[in-house]
């Protein structure tokens, strides 16, 4: 009877899961990343993710609050490749102890100009880098679970691997010649080295304002010399806008790409592996004879 007591209670510490104060604080600093460390630390981590959903990474103002979430992380997991110029003031506000890791470690960076392009996850072969250096980082700070952190990486790692054979299998099925597409994110380097997909800018359109009439007929002309079969431009809001450049040169209108965050739950995006998704399906779908 003892013994069958004590298998139940060894159950019962199996399934109950852990309290928030028993988990390692971890902070991410942004969506992405979040997700990263979420999948390979489990119930075993409690993950406080800085830019969250649908936020930009790149122009973050931190908040007071901010400074809070980091003085009480044992880790903060950063992209670095220069994406959160914002940290070191954080980090300094804080105060924190934090042990600070880089994710990107690992990876050959690509260069805008003089600066390295800091989107080195739109690569799932540098993904996989990423989750390879949290687990390694996550079992530096809790050896206890380090068979866990383990476990959690691999079958993350083989949902990877089976996302890179989508992609390139998506990628093989459209025709060389038309694998190109105008976008005014400028955060798709990695994608186009790892998988042959060009990614033009566009000429005289910028993201933050409406184009002019100019603006629009310079972007026709690019499109027809280019022989671009689909363009994915976020700021054009007049849907007869589209329309005409659709008409006038025959490229699809491809909608929306993901680059630098996740999306709410209940958006097409809500994880690392929904956002490539949703993204091979937009290019394909434009791309596609």
């Amino acid at each position: 009877m003892r013994r069958l007591w004590l298998i139940a209670f060894a159950v019962a510490l199996v399934a109950t899961p852990l309290r928030a104060e028993d988990r390692l604080n971890v902070v991410a600093s942004f969506s992405i990343l979040a997700d990263f460390v979420k999948n390979v630390g489990g119930d075993k981590v409690n993950v406080v993710t800085l830019v969250g959903p649908n936020g930009d990474v790149h122009v973050y103002t931190p908040a007071p609050s901010d400074a809070k979430k980091n003085a009480d992380a044992k880790i903060l997991f950063i992209n670095g490749l220069g994406l959160e110029g914002w940290l070191p003031r954080l980090v300094q506000s804080a105060g924190s102890k934090a042990t600070i890791v880089t994710a990107s470690n690992g990876v050959t960076p690509l260069q805008h100009g003089s600066d390295a392009d800091p989107h080195a996850w739109q690569s799932v072969a540098n993904a996989k880098l990423y989750v390879a250096n949290i687990r390694d980082a996550l079992i530096a700070a809790d050896a206890a679970n380090a068979a866990v952190f383990r476990a959690n990486a691999e079958r993350y790692l083989k949902e990877l691997d089976a996302l890179e054979a989508e992609v390139r299998s998506a990628i093989a099925k459209i025709p060389p010649e038309r694998r190109k597409v105008i976008t005014t994110h400028n955060a798709f380097g990695y994608f186009a080295a790892a998988y042959g997909v060009e990614f033009v800018a566009p000429v005289g359109v910028s993201t933050e304002t409406e184009p002019s009439a100019r603006d629009i007929a310079a972007l026709i002309s690019q499109i027809r010399a280019e022989k671009i079969p689909a363009v994915f431009l976020e700021n054009l809001s007049d849907d007869r806008l589209i329309a005409r450049i659709a008409a006038e040169t025959g490229a699809k209108a491809g909608g929306t790409l993901y680059s630098d965050s996740l999306t709410g739950e209940k958006g097409p995006a809500p994880t690392y592996i929904d956002l490539v998704r949703h993204n091979i399906k937009a290019l394909t779908s434009a791309l596609g004879n």
